[in-house]
């Protein structure tokens, strides 16, 4: 099945919803553990786009099958930096339609500005510690039993993207 990397807006907010929900529930991948209310996801999306933040969705026979975005931080000395966040349902991993939505995210994020690209995941996930480090992204650090799910610990792992050569000849980020 062909899959389309796309800009989101306003008609993928419910198959976006979907998809979070969806992946949110394994329990193994996200901060959440469901997706927030639809009404929550739909603000968040909105603003995302009135903002023009990057965010970007994996479409396959009309449904949301994965997402990305970089959110960038809203404190001025954080502001040249945003965290990536993103996840693809089951069928749809490890075909290279991760490398693809991170790709386009990052492209877009370097377009506004920003050079400093972050994001955690759990120590236990090598399949996506595997494909960040294969789009550029570094291990920065280790933080120790910073996930609690289900009762058992887990760390979690922080990597970041540093562009050091826009950080040394290019202006800073707009401001949010």
């Amino acid at each position: 099945m062909e899959v389309k990397i796309t800009r989101i807006s306003a008609e993928y907010v419910e198959g976006f919803h979907r998809a979070m929900d969806f992946v949110a529930r394994e329990r193994k991948y996200l901060a959440f553990l469901e997706a927030p209310p639809l009404d929550s996801t739909r603000e968040f999306v909105m603003n995302n786009i009135a903002k023009g933040y990057p965010q970007f969705v994996a479409v396959a026979g009309g449904e949301v099958v994965g997402w990305c975005d970089v959110i960038p931080k809203s404190r001025p000395i954080h502001a040249h930096s945003g965290v990536l966040g993103m996840a693809l349902l089951p069928p749809f991993r490890g075909r290279g339609h991760g490398a693809a939505l991170i790709q386009a995210t990052l492209s877009e994020a370097r377009r506004i500005g920003l050079v400093r690209f972050e994001l955690t995941v759990h120590s236990d996930n090598e399949r996506a510690i595997a494909l960040y480090e294969r789009v550029g992204f570094k291990k920065e650090g280790t933080l120790k039993d910073a996930a609690l799910v289900d009762g058992h610990y887990k760390d979690v792992i922080l990597m970041a993207i540093v562009d050091s050569w826009n950080l040394a000849h290019e202006k800073p980020a707009a401001q949010p």
